[in-house]
């Protein structure tokens, strides 16, 4: 798809084609952040840190706002969604929240100190206990930041890109596979 040509201006120029096709982001998924020019990398994990889902974005994008896309990318088995969501303060939204109780999963997120005010003072009820197991999508980023190509980002597409990191997770289920079939 990627190596796809669009015609964009008038017949017969040739300024008006581009590569890349529709799905391409205008910015390529790069942008700046507090880390410099770079790209985002939004990740869903299961409970052992099996990636679910990925979606790349431009570096300076909030977190929250490919929340629902990447949760509706989720299958887990029989069921669509997980029964509980756990994530860090910068998934502490209303909206987030809101979304998460429509589709009856629990939301293990703490409250940001200037949310507060709006339970007078009381912070919301969470599971420390299933927070601290949230290192394990921290685990698997570091474990995708060992794979050379995805650290520095080769790519000029956010395509190919996305492809690479698709790549590198096939890559860590046949290997769990592999572990799997010799014990």
């Amino acid at each position: 798809m990627c190596g796809r040509l669009i015609h964009s201006g008038q017949p017969g120029s040739r300024r008006g084609w581009q590569k890349g096709g529709t799905q391409e982001p205008p910015d390529h998924a790069l942008g700046r952040s507090r880390g410099g020019f770079g790209s985002k990398l939004h990740l869903v994990t299961d409970g052992r840190g099996l990636p679910l889902a990925a979606e790349v974005t431009a570096g300076q994008r909030h977190d929250s706002t490919r929340f629902e896309g990447l949760m509706n990318a989720v299958r887990i088995g029989r069921r669509s969604r997980p029964a509980r969501v756990a994530g860090d303060k910068g998934y502490s939204f209303p909206r987030i929240r809101r979304w998460l109780r429509r589709h009856g999963i629990a939301a293990v997120i703490p409250q940001k100190s200037n949310q507060l005010a709006r339970h007078r003072g009381h912070p919301l009820n969470f599971d420390k206990d299933a927070y601290k197991r949230r290192s394990v999508i921290e685990c698997c980023m570091g474990w995708l930041k060992e794979c050379r190509r995805i650290a520095t980002r080769f790519e000029k597409l956010a395509l190919n890109f996305l492809a690479m990191i698709k790549l590198a997770i096939i890559r860590r289920y046949l290997r769990i596979l592999h572990l799997s079939d010799t014990t």
